[in-house]
């Protein structure tokens, strides 16, 4: 990461609008910090030109609220927060991440959520995002085009383009049938860009920040324990990330703190072993350094986890392992493989220089089972699960190392 910088100094001269309050005549200059990642971010804001929104949701409020900001010196603003992006190479999600915090420092989520979720749609749209709004009642949607597979929020397409909703989680559950939304056509000139879940990137946190966890698990009766470095902010920074496509889920890399107490030392450990050996240890890892626990149990609901939030996490299904099991198997070998789905299960299969066990054969190429979620057998790297034997599959993701 670049050499850090101590604040980044956002001068907010903003008018909020759509409402009847003003502040009063006299300048009162208010100072917001708040931490993201690794930096302190600071908040020079005007009180005195706080406008509340307390109006009804309507076409006619939210284009007010908007004349009347973008007639402010929000500029400055904007130009900080893409210099931030840039300079610390945020990805979308990341990037939303800041924009969330500091519309909640500008316009507290609690106290006006109408207002709060306007100034993310402001800052969002005047970054160079393509958003849309929606309103049902006094119900609000905030809606970014994207292209990514999205599988348990909604989406609505327009002229051909697919819109997700980033808000959907505020409301629980909505029934569109019944709540019928229609849009806000606000035309945003510089609103061009379509965003991406895809995170190839974790920001640096404070080393200080982070906490130690104990993993245990044997391989032939000898013990391995492993003190990792987690932070909780990981979990923060994906509460409402939603379900992706399993390419790019698989591929989100660890922070750095984490990736320097783990993989140095399975790296230790197989050490000497053959690639074979080494994979079924990195496999075993997987399998038995954590306790398994579906989604619907552990979260009440479908939720993907990344490689980090396995880690952090007790529990964790299939689908979260064969996450990690992927990302330490690329990591640390860089080996060609093939995510499995069957009908109520995830695994990989590994190719090596030849097939252990009874392979599984994609466009022609014969790869090895490694099952990195406990099952009624302790099954042997090569082996699937009795289960599953006769069950149909589909190849969900195929893996290719970069030629070097």
């Amino acid at each position: 990461m670049p050499v850090k910088i101590k604040y980044l100094i956002l001068s907010l001269a903003f008018t909020t609008a759509t409402g009847i309050m003003h502040g009063s005549a006299q300048t009162d200059t208010s100072v917001i910090r708040f931490e993201f990642c690794d930096e302190s971010v600071e908040f020079r804001f005007d009180k005195s030109n706080f406008i509340n929104f307390t109006a009804p949701l309507s076409t006619g409020s939210i284009q007010s609220f908007y004349e009347s900001l973008s007639k402010t010196n929000y500029q400055p603003v904007i130009n900080a927060l893409i210099s931030y992006k840039e300079k610390y190479k945020l990805d979308d999600w990341l990037f939303y991440q800041l924009i969330r915090k500091t519309a909640g420092h500008i316009s507290p989520k609690m106290e006006n959520y109408n207002r709060y979720t306007l100034y993310k749609w402001f800052l969002l749209a005047k970054s160079g995002y393509n958003t849309t709004l929606s309103i049902s009642g006094e119900r609000l949607l905030f809606y970014v085009q994207s292209n990514d597979s999205i599988y348990n929020i909604p989406c609505h397409f327009k002229g051909g383009r697919q819109y997700v909703c980033l808000n959907y989680h505020d409301y629980g559950m909505i029934d569109f049938e019944v709540n019928k939304f229609s849009e806000i056509a606000i035309t945003i000139p510089e609103a061009q860009n379509t965003f991406s879940y895809k995170i190839r990137q974790i920001p640096d946190f404070k080393p200080a920040d982070y906490k130690e966890k104990n993993l245990q698990f044997y391989v032939d009766q000898n013990e391995y324990e492993f003190r990792i470095k987690l932070n909780p902010e990981i979990k923060t920074m994906f509460i409402n990330y939603p379900v992706v496509d399993y390419e790019s889920y698989f591929n989100i890399p660890l922070s750095k703190e984490t990736y320097k107490s783990l993989i140095p030392l399975l790296k230790k450990y197989i050490k000497g072993m053959n690639i074979k050996n080494g994979v079924d240890y990195l496999m075993r890892f997987t399998r038995y350094a954590f306790l398994f626990e579906p989604d619907s149990e552990n979260f009440g609901k479908e939720k993907r986890l990344s490689p980090e939030q396995t880690l952090m996490y007790d529990y964790s299904d299939c689908e979260d392992r064969a996450a990690l099991f992927f990302y330490l198997v690329k990591e640390i070998y860089d080996l060609p493989m093939i995510v499995l789905s069957y009908p109520k299960h995830i695994t990989i299969a590994v190719k090596f220089d030849k097939p252990f066990g009874k392979p599984v054969y994609y466009k022609g190429i014969p790869y090895s089972i490694c099952e990195p979620t406990p099952q009624k057998e302790d099954l042997l790297l090569g082996q699937l699960s009795y289960d599953l034997q006769k069950m149909p599959y589909e190849v969900v993701y195929a893996y290719n190392p970069q030629k070097k």
